[in-house]
Formats: structure tokens, sequence, C-alpha cells
């Protein structure tokens, strides 16, 4: 049997990291101008401008490969003239990894520990036998899911598509959100940014959290409205928030959650560079090989959804 020529790939912007074109060549494609281009591997994760433009120059692709999962910054150019593809899953252990870990701190204190300048009271409550609630069913949610198992939790898991999930006492559809949230100790966000879900969680739904819930988002900042949760903090509607994600972000130095003592937050880091290469670099090829042979791509986008 013939083997399948080496599909034709360019990698742009000329700023992108020469290791996805290494990637590329080890899935068993030829690195290309953009002209002659069958499929287009996208560097950039915020220049839509750029891309357009290169998706105008590349007449010959079909193929276009986004870097991470979340496509808010270009999800207007998603077409239906093209296969498009992005980092869907390939980050979902770091993340969840993170989600647990903001979650165990939370509920644990310590957030206010670590600003403790002398010793404390004894806080903190267990996440085992606890209630966790998951809005988003993707990659990462099957992950947490998965690292939940040991602490015995009773977890909720809210998605587009209500089916069985290992692992997931119960299944709600993305409409009723809001009922996932009574009862739960974690709320964690991780679903995709779309018009949907922005400001998806305000004043309203944490209202709706228990007083010493936790809320996570590993997600995007803009699924929370970020003034209310500032009150709900302040004022202790709900125990705490571990962001990874915040709105505006960066987080201005001068803003209130940074010195909120039920607040923990990191610098977008669920997914570090360090973590992003080997696991992106692992889809890119099998992408690239797939391509080759017709197979279908692993992270396709939903041009209608948006992600």
């Amino acid at each position: 049997m013939s083997q399948p020529s080496a599909p034709r790939i360019a990698l742009a912007p000329d700023a992108a990291p020469s290791w996805m074109g290494e990637a590329v060549i080890a899935g068993g494609g030829e690195l290309v101008d953009v002209g002659v281009a069958e499929g287009l591997v996208w560097g950039d994760p915020r220049d839509a401008a750029a891309l357009s433009a290169t998706i105008a120059a590349a007449r010959q692709a079909s193929w276009v490969q986004l870097p991470f999962a979340g496509i808010e910054n270009f999800v207007h150019l998603v077409d239906d003239e093209h296969t498009w593809t992005c980092g869907k899953g390939v980050y979902a252990e770091p993340v969840a990894e993170l989600a647990l870990t903001l979650g165990l701190a939370g509920l644990r204190g310590l957030g206010t520990y670590a600003r403790a300048q002398q010793w404390t009271p004894p806080r903190g409550e267990n996440l085992l036998g606890g209630r966790v609630a998951i809005i988003g069913g993707g990659g990462i949610t099957e992950s947490l899911v998965r690292l939940l198992a040991p602490f015995d939790c009773h977890i909720t898991v809210v998605r587009r598509n209500v089916g069985h999930m290992e692992g997931v006492d119960e299944v709600l559809e993305s409409d009723r959100f809001a009922d996932a949230m009574p009862g739960a100790d974690l709320v964690v966000l991780a679903l995709a940014l779309t018009e949907e879900t922005d400001g998806l969680i305000g004043l309203g739904e944490l209202e709706l959290m228990e007083r010493n819930a936790w809320l996570i988002n590993v997600a995007r900042g803009r699924h929370v409205v970020t003034d209310d949760l500032v009150e709900a903090l302040r004022v202790g509607i709900i125990g705490g928030a571990g962001l990874d994600v915040t709105d505006p972000e960066p987080l201005p130095p001068e803003h209130p959650l940074w010195s909120m003592d039920n607040c923990i937050i990191t610098p977008h880091v669920g997914n570090t560079p360090e973590m992003a290469k080997p696991l992106l670099s692992e889809r890119i090829s099998a992408n690239v090989r797939r391509f080759a042979r017709g197979e279908e791509l692993l992270g396709l986008v939903d041009p209608h959804a948006g992600y």
C-alpha cells in the first residue's frame, strides 16, 4: 500500500515558535509557504487580523489549527469553508489539576494562612465527601472528575449535551446551571466563553451558593461579573474564590481582589508554556497525520456553537 504524500503545511505568523514547525515535521508534514499550503498551523493566540489576512493568502488551505482551547479571539473568522481545530482537550490535565488545587486551598483556608504574619486559629473544611458542581462538560471536566474520585464527592456536571458521564452523579442541561449551585462546596467554571456564557455568574447566581462554598474559575474571566464577585466576597455571600482567570486580565495591582483573604489568584497558569509545548506538539503532529490520511481531526471547532 502506498504511503500518503506529505501534506503541505504552513506555520504562521513568522513569530510562531519553531517547535510548532518541528511538530508538523514529526507528524509527517512538509513546511511550505502560505500560498501553496493545504493546511495552516497558527501560532499567535490573539492577532485575529493577521490570521484573517493569512487565510486570505492561503487559497489552497482547507484546515486551520489554532493554538488554544479558547477561540474567542478568532470566533468571528470561523467559517464552513475550512476545517477548524483548536487546542480543545489538549490542556485538560494541567488545568484540572490547578482547579483541584485552588479548590482544596480555598476550603482549607490556605489563602488566609499564606497572608498571616502570626499563628492563627484553626479553620477549613474537608472536600472529602463533599459536593462539587462543574459548569462545562469538556476535557477539563472529564479530567477533574477523575482527579476527584478519591474524595468520594457527589459531582454534578452542567453541559450542553446531556448524557452519562463516568464518575458523575448528575448531569444537567446548560440552561439549568443555577440548579447545580445550591448545596455545592465547590462550583467550578470549566466552560467555553460564548455570547451566552459572558457574564454568566453575577450576584444573583452567587447568592444561590452556600456561604462556605468556593467559586473556582479556570475558564475565562468574563464568565464572572467581577464587581459582583468582589461584593459577594466582601460581605461573605460565598466562602471564597479561586481564580486562574480574571476580568480584566491581567488584574491591575490596585484591584480589591488582591487584598481579600478569601480570594486566591493565579496569573492564568493552568497551562504554562512548559506544559503547553509537549501537549500542543503532540496535538499538531497527530492532526497532521490524520489530515494526510483523510481522517477526522482532533479538537474540531463547531462553527455554529462557537467553540
